[in-house]
């Protein structure tokens, strides 16, 4: 077969497809998250992990001091965890499951964001299995504080 220009082109269209669709596609299935972390911490890598494989894509932030990135986008000391990220304007603050972020950019509430206060021990990143339960929290909000989902 003689490669013309337009086969060889097309060939190379074809092969990069291959190669580049399987990622672009995970990749482009969800909205882009910044996540701010420590270095050591390990869990906020198994929560990247699970964002990404729900289809986020994920850029890491490494800090010493996750604190004034908190701060700077109104986390509630009593909401805080171990990482904080942001996605399509709102605060998703620690270990938070994928879907709880899929159904806040689904409904776009008025507030600032959702937490997973605290370290908890079955959450997406923590994977202990103790099936204890937990809580994820809307805040920010006009009225306030409330409960966004059980878990």
């Amino acid at each position: 077969m003689v490669m013309t220009r337009r086969r060889t082109l097309a060939a190379g269209l074809f092969s990069l497809a291959v190669v580049a669709v399987p990622g672009l596609g995970r990749a482009a299935a969800g909205p882009a998250v910044t996540v701010w972390k420590a270095a050591s911490c390990e869990c906020c890598e198994g929560w990247v992990r699970h964002m990404r494989e729900a289809g986020f894509g994920v850029t890491v932030r490494v800090v010493d001091d996750v604190e004034p990135v908190k701060r700077a986008n109104g986390v509630p000391d009593a909401l805080a965890s171990c990482h904080t990220a942001l996605v399509d304007g709102y605060v998703v603050e620690g270990h938070v499951p994928a879907s709880d972020v899929k159904r806040l950019l689904s409904e776009r509430p008025r507030a600032k964001g959702l937490a997973a206060p605290g370290m908890p021990q079955d959450a997406p990143g923590m994977d202990m299995g103790t099936g204890q339960s937990y809580e994820v929290v809307l805040f920010g909000a006009a009225g306030g504080d409330r409960l966004f989902a059980r878990h």
